[in-house]
């Protein structure tokens, strides 16, 4: 089953190769989607494939690459979309 979930990523998470590396681990889990920073310092982050594997890059995202430092992440299910590939915006 497919589903899409729009993620805020809160914590040091711009300026240390966050939507980067989230890009890579979407990619590894055949999930599409984008990552992009917001100007309040978060990065919003829409998720859509397979249910485990959206769930697996949620899980993801609360440690996020070596040099971010996650403090929350809020999720809230949205509208499935057709997205090819994973942007960085």
């Amino acid at each position: 089953m497919t589903i899409c979930m729009s993620y805020l990523v809160s914590g040091r998470v711009q300026g240390v190769a966050f939507r980067a590396a989230t890009r890579r681990q979407a990619l590894a889990l055949g999930v599409t989607g984008w990552a992009r920073n917001l100007s309040d310092g978060r990065v919003e982050v829409l998720a859509c494939g397979e249910a485990e594997q959206v769930e697996k890059l949620r899980g993801w995202l609360w440690n996020g690459p070596p040099l971010a430092h996650v403090t929350d992440v809020v999720c809230a299910p949205t509208e499935v979309s057709d997205i090819a590939g994973f942007e960085i915006k």
